[in-house]
């Protein structure tokens, strides 16, 4: 288990983590989000054990993780930590990368791990190529596998997808995701990728401005919209006035709304304007005004900007 104790850090006088407390179970994969420069990546390093914590304390099965005050190297040997740097040796191959690490005493044993993993991240193609001839995306697979290479019980990621294509990401995710579970490599995730979340996390964690304001189970944290910031992390989010969706409501309290939730209906209270149409792929998303206020749902086909239409609140 790790066991995260009111810790807090600032890197000078301004707080960047404030009293965060939280506990993870071993093999759990665990998603923390929030908006650029809320402290997910200050709060991976202080995992790892890269900065000192201003107060608090951080447990992995007991043992405390301690900052560079204490540890001429940072950083514990159990926990993989990987920046959105890599950390990459770039004059060397993919393969002497992925393998840098690994005993040289068993060679057959080393070679069949290095290219386990480099077919898990599907570039077995480039282990001859050297890393500096290599895309930013391509990199950032390498880096996946080298960090893999020792099977920490602790693994760190930092944006992990970030510079990789669309079309190669979902696959990657899945093999990654799948081979942790197997593992039972406990995983935790900064990431401003919803795809990263929905699917793949046990539990979310929620970051605003160095606070932890909220931890549960994903579907929860999507489902249980407790407050416009964190449903904006997953998607657009409407406010709405509850007594539009709800006729035997006559106050004026604010509901959260998710475009999917909404729905074009033949009449009701909820009269908007078309302002704008995204296209999605599978259908539109449509940007409209109430009462000067913005509203967005999902529509499967075009609508007309400039026309009105009803909506109601999907059952």
């Amino acid at each position: 288990m790790l066991e995260v104790k009111n810790i807090s850090f600032s890197y000078k006088t301004i707080p960047v983590i404030k009293d965060v407390s939280f506990t993870i179970q071993n093999g759990q994969n665990i998603a923390v989000i929030g908006e650029s420069g809320c402290g997910k990546s200050t709060l991976l390093k202080l995992l790892y054990g890269l900065y000192d914590l201003n107060q608090g304390e951080i447990f992995y099965d007991g043992k405390q993780i301690l900052g560079p005050k204490f540890n001429i190297i940072p950083g514990e040997e159990y926990i993989k930590y990987l920046a959105q740097d890599f950390d990459l040796m770039p004059y060397i191959s993919v393969e002497e990368n992925v393998g840098a690490f690994l005993s040289n005493i068993f060679k057959d044993k080393k070679a069949f791990r290095v290219q386990e993993l480099l077919d898990m991240v599907e570039m077995t193609e480039f282990a001859k190529t050297k890393v500096n001839y290599l895309s930013g995306g391509q990199q950032q697979r390498v880096a996946l596998a080298r960090v893999l290479a020792l099977e920490p019980e602790v693994l760190l990621l930092d944006e992990p997808f970030s510079q990789i294509d669309a079309f190669r990401k979902n696959g990657l995710r899945r093999n990654l995701f799948h081979y942790l579970k197997n593992k039972k490599i406990t995983c935790i995730v900064a990431t401003h990728d919803r795809k990263d979340v929905l699917a793949f996390a046990d539990e979310t964690i929620v970051i605003q401005n160095g606070t932890l304001i909220e931890k549960a189970e994903t579907i929860k944290v999507y489902e249980n919209l407790k407050n416009k910031y964190t449903a904006s992390l997953f998607d657009e989010v409407n406010e709405i006035p509850l007594y539009l969706l709800d006729n035997s409501v006559n106050q004026e309290t604010l509901v959260l709304v998710y475009p999917h939730q909404l729905h074009e209906v033949e009449e009701s209270n909820f009269k908007v304007k078309i302002i704008s149409c995204y296209f999605k792929g599978d259908g539109y998303l449509i940007q409209s005004e109430f009462e000067k206020r913005m509203v967005y749902f999902n529509s499967k086909i075009k609508l007309l900007t400039g026309t009105f239409v009803f909506l109601g609140l999907k059952e």
